[in-house]
């Protein structure tokens, strides 16, 4: 094997692990358990791990739960410190507490109550194209609306290739990785004409996680009877089954972030739903051909009903 092809395969199985750990964060998730996930002894594992990430795989691990925690503790105001604790593998809320606060230095209590208080200034839901999207904010909140409606999405297999870093680096990224996307799904014959959404699922909370740790999975949906290889290149995951609120929007390149902010912060707050722990996603529903021209976006916001 080639010394790009082993690096390919080492990114792939690092890919395959990330993927299993925001799947099963309600599990105490031993090295055993994630090195076979990963397909690497475990006498190596962490090694590697830290090796291709440059972070510990225990510090990879809490920050992931920790991330999710600040997340439920901002917008699931319906759930308790011991409902958190068990939607995050820990055993109980004061486990959770003590590893909140050794986190973040302030108790999981004193978060939720400064969050309550300070969040309608605090932050635009969405960071692309931030700078133009705060001067246009403090004109127009909502410069952008779309028409919702609520679909239960069947579980969908995706191929993808992921970006790790800013939206930013991401925007410069974008046309190679998605031509690699297609080169790739087009070897393998998964483009069937009309049955292909592409889409972008957004696997870390801007709110919460640091600009430079963003992961972005450009996605192909891949009839779920079709079998296809994990190449190096490729990598295979699912769209989690259930509950969406999706916004159907047209809007221009520098609209994105407002198309956002519309579903996170106008439509949600009197919808009766709330937010569901996973994972939003945008599927592109044209291909515009210069900046200026319209593009049709269905940005999908995981969902269930509120709870009193």
């Amino acid at each position: 094997m080639s010394d790009q092809k082993c690096q390919e395969e080492y990114i792939r199985r690092i890919h395959k692990v990330q993927d299993y750990i925001e799947h099963h964060l309600e599990k105490s998730l031993s090295i055993e358990e994630l090195s076979g996930a990963a397909g690497f002894s475990k006498y190596h594992f962490c090694r590697i791990f830290q090796g291709m990430l440059h972070e510990p795989l225990a510090h990879y691990v809490n920050r992931i739960r920790m991330e999710n925690a600040l997340f439920l503790l901002a917008h699931r105001t319906d759930k308790n410190m011991t409902d958190i604790a068990y939607e995050l593998g820990l055993s109980d809320s004061a486990v959770f507490s003590r590893a909140f606060k050794n986190f973040y230095g302030v108790s999981p209590r004193e978060y939720r109550k400064e969050y309550s208080k300070n969040c309608k200034d605090s932050f635009l839901l969405s960071e692309y194209n931030k700078d133009t999207a705060k001067k246009e904010w403090a004109d127009n909140p909502f410069p952008v609306t779309g028409q919702i409606t609520i679909v239960n999405l069947e579980e969908k297999q995706v191929a993808y290739v992921r970006h790790t870093g800013t939206y930013e680096t991401l925007a410069k990224e974008y046309v190679r990785l998605i031509q690699i996307l297609f080169e790739h799904a087009q070897k393998q014959h998964l483009l069937v004409e009309g049955q292909n959404w592409v889409l972008a699922m957004y696997h870390d909370n801007p709110e919460f996680t640091q600009e430079s740790q963003f992961r972005t999975s450009l996605c192909l949906t891949v009839p779920k009877d079709f079998m296809f290889q994990e190449d190096g290149i490729l990598g295979k995951m699912y769209l989690e089954s259930g509950l969406y609120a999706v916004g159907h929007f047209q809007i221009q390149q520098n609209q994105y972030s407002d198309a956002w902010n519309y579903m996170y912060q106008e439509w949600i707050s009197g919808s009766g739903y709330v937010p569901r722990n996973s994972y939003p996603f945008e599927v592109y529903c044209n291909v515009p051909a210069g900046e200026s021209l319209i593009h049709e976006v269905d940005i999908y916001v995981p969902i269930e009903p509120i709870h009193f």
